[in-house]
């Protein structure tokens, strides 16, 4: 892709080399840094002109990023940019989806707004939806939500003997249903009650038996890491192995990595839509070809 030309924000130079590999285009040059009162400064290195031009930044930590991204955003547009593309793996901002108390806003509404300010296509990966069925809901430019569950599967199938995915509650079934179709594998989804930000009980029925079963411990975002951590907890009391654990976006607050290793956790796994040291499994090629459907 000759008119494409891809630009890495600080800390996603590699999945944007994979990308530029995949598409067969170009790896830009950008400069961004910070005055020394805090505001940003952003300069296109790369002649842009009628170049569609390719963002690739993943969001967690997402309030440091956005400032540079729309700056460059609106800058190539000002450079003569035929178009401006955000590749998002990880799109923050869409669990507060409705006013749960007096006084809140809807900010996967706002931030989908703000998105859609800076880049006329977006591309992420699995976003994380709760009541809402569709990211056209928050999104109302041209996008692609690519899933990582061919990957997974893949994976799974390549390096585990007999898995039994296991989803820690009911919204997980619409990842894990689809990793379990991918890998061959049986499924179950767990109850899990959120007490706090950083408190969840779960309940594990106990009549389930996992005999002779690799257990697979998957969610979509693995944040503070205190759900995996809980159903852990429980296998354990309840003398099971050691589930593997599979994450789609490894954000890990905190010492969250190393509290879901120290639970007992037989390993970790991840995808690579944040770079993380736990990234075993690439979604490159999905983000690819999901750029490829925009742009076709």
């Amino acid at each position: 892709m000759r008119d494409t030309m891809l630009f890495a924000l600080p800390g996603n130079e590699s999945i944007t080399g994979q990308l530029a590999s995949h598409l067969k285009a170009e790896v830009g040059e950008i400069i961004t840094r910070k005055f020394p009162d805090g505001e940003t400064y952003v300069q296109f290195v790369s002649g842009v002109s009628r170049k569609k031009v390719v963002l690739v930044c993943t969001l967690d930590q997402p309030d440091s990023k956005i400032i540079p991204l729309y700056f460059l955003a609106k800058t190539a547009k000002d450079l003569g940019a035929e178009s401006v593309c955000l590749i998002a793996p990880y799109l923050p901002y869409m669990r507060q989806d409705k006013s749960f108390k007096h006084g809140e806003g809807i900010t996967s509404r706002y931030f989908g707004e703000l998105v859609c300010s800076l880049a006329d296509t977006l591309v992420t990966v699995d976003p994380h939806l709760h009541r809402i069925t569709s990211l056209s809901e928050v999104i109302t430019g041209k996008y692609a939500v690519v899933h990582s569950a061919e990957q997974i599967g893949k994976w799974i199938t390549k390096n585990l003997q007999r898995p039994l995915i296991i989803g820690p509650d009911e919204e997980s079934i619409q990842w894990v249903s689809k990793v379990a179709k991918k890998a061959n594998a049986p499924f179950i989804a767990l109850d899990k009650t959120r007490l706090s930000d950083e408190e969840v009980a779960i309940r594990v029925p106990d009549h389930l038996t996992f005999k002779d079963r690799t257990l697979v411990l998957m969610d979509d975002i693995i944040s503070t890491g205190e759900t995996m951590i809980e159903v852990i907890t429980k296998l354990k009391s309840m003398n099971h192995t050691k589930p593997v654990c599979i994450g789609i976006h490894p954000v890990f607050s905190g010492n969250a990595f190393i509290n879901l290793m120290q639970s007992g956790a037989a390993d970790i796994v991840t995808c690579n839509t944040i770079p993380h040291k736990s990234n075993k499994i690439d979604i490159s090629i999905a983000l690819a070809e999901g750029f490829r459907e925009l742009y076709r």
